[in-house]
């Protein structure tokens, strides 16, 4: 059975592209195209149609994986039915989405990304939009991945 995440950030520029592009990396790279799909959206309008940030798009690009073709979108109501796991990375837009979901139709599956990260990774995953800082959010978001991916296996 195929599952869908949706990787959430404020703007659809920085964090949750890389997520997207590091997810389908590791996606593919555990062979598990057909059984799982990724994609990414901001709570925020403000850059719907841009690509990601090009701070994003360069540190992508140094673990080999492409994100330039992406482009932003604004998260929608229609996103909270489609997609499984819907992955803020703050607990701001965490809460964005739960508001989304008034009735908590999909509450267990409304997740924060660095909880699944291991180690001692801080709750939110840093807006590098306004701290810079890529290669630092490139990481944790790694780990994120990772971490979610695995719980995703374990729970089917």
């Amino acid at each position: 059975m195929s599952q869908s995440i949706l990787m959430v950030c404020l703007g659809n520029i920085c964090r949750s592209p890389l997520a997207e592009g590091i997810m389908a990396h590791l996606i593919e790279e555990r062979g598990l195209s057909g059984q799982l799909t990724v994609d990414s959206s901001g709570t925020s309008g403000w850059h719907v149609g841009e690509a990601p940030h090009r701070g994003s798009i360069q540190v992508a690009a140094q673990h080999g994986i492409d994100i330039r073709r992406q482009q932003s979108r604004q998260l929608t109501v229609a996103d909270i039915d489609h997609f499984d796991w819907l992955v803020a990375m703050d607990t701001s837009n965490r809460n964005g989405i739960r508001h989304l979901d008034p009735d908590d139709t999909k509450a267990d599956r409304i997740v924060l990304l660095l909880d699944y990260a291991d180690g001692d990774a801080p709750r939110d995953v840093p807006d590098p939009y306004y701290e810079g800082g890529f290669e630092g959010v490139y990481d944790l978001v790694y780990r994120g991945c990772e971490g979610l991916l695995d719980h995703i296996l374990e729970s089917r």
